[in-house]
Parts: C-alpha cells; sequence; structure tokens
C-alpha cells in the first residue's frame, strides 16, 4: 500500500463562526483529500465560548493567551467545542462530500489529558494532552473517514470529577500530529502568517527567532500560544511541514503548502 500524505489542520474558531466560512474551509478539506491526503481536523471554538460565556453572565480571564476556566466555564466549553461547534463543522464537512466524524479525548479513548500546571495562575480546567491512542485515528482514515476533534477530554488525573478539561485546541496539535505521524501540520486561521514589526508576513522562523521576536513584544498576546504550538508541532515532527497560514478560500488548505502562504516553523538545529 503506498504512503498516502497525512495532514493535520487546526481551524481557528473565527473561521468557523459563519456558515459560509465553515463551507468554504469544508471544500478545501475536499479538496485536499481529492488530491490523495488523509486528513484530520482539529478544531477552536475560543470566540463562540466567549459569547456564550457572557450571555450567561461568566466573567472570562486569561492568562498568557490562555483562557481561565472555572468549574462553570468548563461546562460551558465542553457543551460549545464538543457540541455546537463540532456538530456544525462536521455537517459542513458531510455536505462537501467529506465523511467526517466528530470527536473528543473521550471518544474511543482519542487521548488523555491532565490539569495544565501554569507558573503564573491556577488556570483551574485548563488542560493539557498526556497520552494519544493513535490507533483510534489510524482506524477511521483507513476506513476513509475523517475525523474532527474537539480540544475536550476527561481529567485522566481526577476520573471521580466528571467536568471535562479545556484544552487549548493549538497545544493539541503536536501531540495528535506525532502519534498520527503527519507529513503536513497547518494551523489555519484569519491571520495570514507571523507578522513582523512592520506588519510583513516571516517567511519562516526558528525557536531562536521567536524568542527574539517574544522578547521585543512583536509575538504577543494570542499568537503567543500558537507560535509555542507551532513550534512544538515542528519539534515532535521534526520531518513534517509546520505553519501557520490563513484559512481563505475554498483552496486554503492546499495554497497554505506553497512557498510564499504562511509561516513555517523550523525545527531546533543542533550542532555536532
Amino acid at each position: 500500500m503506498t504512503h498516502r500524505e497525512r495532514i493535520l489542520v487546526k481551524i481557528g474558531g473565527a473561521a468557523l463562526e459563519e456558515a459560509g466560512p465553515r463551507a468554504a474551509f469544508a471544500k478545501a478539506v475536499a479538496a485536499a483529500r481529492a488530491d490523495g491526503a488523509a486528513v484530520v481536523v482539529v478544531h477552536g471554538g475560543g470566540n463562540q465560548v466567549g459569547r456564550l460565556s457572557t450571555r450567561l453572565g461568566l466573567e472570562t480571564k486569561r492568562v498568557a493567551g490562555l483562557r481561565v476556566t472555572d468549574a462553570a466555564t468548563a461546562e460551558v466549553v465542553l457543551q460549545v467545542l464538543g457540541g455546537e461547534v463540532s456538530r456544525k463543522l462536521t455537517a459542513a464537512l458531510v455536505a462537501a462530500g467529506v465523511p467526517a466524524l466528530g470527536l473528543t479525548g473521550a471518544d474511543a479513548g482519542l487521548y488523555q489529558a491532565q490539569r495544565l500546571q501554569h507558573a503564573e495562575a491556577d488556570l483551574g480546567y485548563v488542560g493539557e494532552v498526556t497520552a494519544v491512542d493513535a490507533s483510534v485515528l489510524e482506524r477511521l482514515v483507513d476506513a476513509g473517514f475523517v475525523p474532527v476533534v474537539a480540544s475536550v477530554a476527561p481529567d485522566s488525573g481526577a476520573p471521580d470529577d466528571d467536568r471535562f478539561l479545556n484544552i487549548n485546541a493549538d497545544h493539541a496539535v503536536a501531540p495528535l500530529a506525532a502519534a498520527f505521524g503527519a507529513d503536513i501540520v497547518l494551523f489555519l486561521s484569519d491571520v495570514p502568517g507571523v507578522l513582523d514589526a512592520t506588519r510583513a508576513r516571516i517567511g519562516a522562523l526558528t525557536p531562536a527567532s521567536c524568542r527574539a521576536l517574544t522578547s521585543a513584544g512583536v509575538i504577543s498576546g494570542g499568537m503567543l500560544p500558537k507560535v509555542d504550538a507551532a513550534l512544538a508541532a515542528a519539534a515532535a515532527n521534526p520531518s513534517a511541514l509546520v505553519k501557520i497560514a490563513l484559512a481563505d478560500g475554498e483552496d486554503a488548505v492546499r495554497a497554505a503548502l506553497h512557498p510564499d502562504v504562511g509561516t513555517r516553523f523550523l525545527p531546533e538545529v543542533h550542532h555536532a
């Protein structure tokens, strides 16, 4: 059996808020599959979580770009990511001819998570992926399905607490991509890549250049976890093409592979 190129696409929640962009993204995934690629999708949904939290009178707090998640917000995250966002994205993919299946970390034990320990604050029900059962993805992809993964999972360290952990979708990418053996890892969002101080797109970044840009305040806010996640994906998948690119149009996945599109992330180079 010949190797099918494996693409893991993380799509930002901002690109999934309206039916039009959802449909365009679904067609982009369909186009990649038509080229013979095996695709796994990981999605966010921070804006959708924020809207429902506001409607319910819940305060939103962030630390280093990560949402502090109390018990009430954890329930909102599960309902929105595992419900609304997942179902609407899956429906859009199916409408585009993509046999998609929505999953969380709980489904078939896809991945395990535990609470994320942060130096600056107690983030509450915020988690990090600790283990991935790649066989779940393998079986689904081999059967012709496209797994659509929501970044929520039970706390494997607290089995008696039935609240799910809120996992930053960007941070879930590296362990999922490594377990899946992704050849290409794409973070598609509402920005064309990482921008420099003049707002120009940066073509490629190394860990050292990312540290310098972060120290200078060029990389900040919500871009911090995205860049950290891209660097982690590059480190975990050194031979993979890892990029942040724009989720725009019905060919966004294939367009992101072009050298002049997005920002590529390179792993640390170790000299002998």
